[in-house]
């Protein structure tokens, strides 16, 4: 029953995404509250607030290649590094991007988010319900990811912008990953480390949603504290695959 409710769940969002008419791109989405040049770069704080993302993005990829820790399944092994290689593009991508916000450059800062963002979803469908099925998933979600970016900035490009795929992936899985979580035994003694990443990422949507109030009251963006909070969540998962443990026996608890 329970991998019954994630399937009705992913199916009902499928449905419900594509008998909405196609939806585009907000002009408005590229004007943020912290528009200042300091030192001779554009909308520096939004720039600069991604640096977080290539030291946390280089430290797991170095580090998983150094020592394989027992917090993850080494079926996974590629998941994680293109996870981690993933975040570490977004601080180059994203930072592209804010030099000179526009629907062309977003295409670059939302590549390597979708291919972080699908990665891990994947391992938390294998460490969870079926290494199996996480491992099989990995790839198609991973071009699913990027065929939503592709498409949306094709069409874009046709005067017929359609963000409704890209939609589907990014906010799909924030609803599953947790439900998975909630409903499936761990295979490790925590998952504490999986749910300071999605709150971080939490706080990270509410620093965006709210960058201009943020920004009168504070002197600093939400959309450039929104990078700083979202670098935490890549952070707080590499912490986790060094600091849990497996179950003894956990892998006959992932069917």
């Amino acid at each position: 029953m329970k991998l019954v409710l994630i399937l009705m769940i992913a199916v009902t969002a499928l449905l419900a995404v594509f008998v909405l008419p196609p939806i585009p791109q907000d002009p408005a989405y590229h004007l943020f509250a912290d528009q200042r040049q300091i030192l001779g770069i554009p909308n520096f704080w939004n720039v600069f607030s991604n640096a977080p993302f290539i030291f946390v993005g280089l430290a797991g990829v170095w580090m998983l290649f150094r020592q394989w820790p027992d917090g993850g399944f080494s079926e996974f092994r590629y998941a994680y590094l293109i996870f981690f290689a993933g975040v570490g593009l977004v601080s180059i991508g994203s930072s592209y991007y804010h030099l000179a916000p526009s629907n062309e450059s977003l295409l670059w800062d939302r590549l390597p988010m979708t291919i972080a963002f699908m990665a891990l979803f994947s391992i938390i469908i294998g460490e969870n319900i079926s290494i199996k099925a996480g491992g099989r998933l990995f790839w198609p979600l991973l071009c699913a990811g990027l065929f939503s970016v592709i498409y949306w900035h094709i069409t874009e490009q046709r005067g017929a912008g359609d963000l409704r795929p890209y939609a589907l992936v990014q906010f799909l899985p924030m609803i599953l990953m947790p439900l998975v979580l909630l409903l499936f035994r761990s295979p490790f003694d925590t998952n504490q480390w999986l749910w300071l990443a999605m709150g971080a990422y939490g706080v990270a949507k509410v620093l965006e949603y709210a960058d201009i109030p943020i920004y009168e009251l504070l002197g600093m963006s939400g959309h450039a504290l929104k990078h700083v909070a979202a670098a935490f969540a890549p952070l707080f998962i590499l912490l986790g695959v060094y600091k849990r443990q497996p179950i003894i026996n956990g892998r006959q608890a992932v069917v």
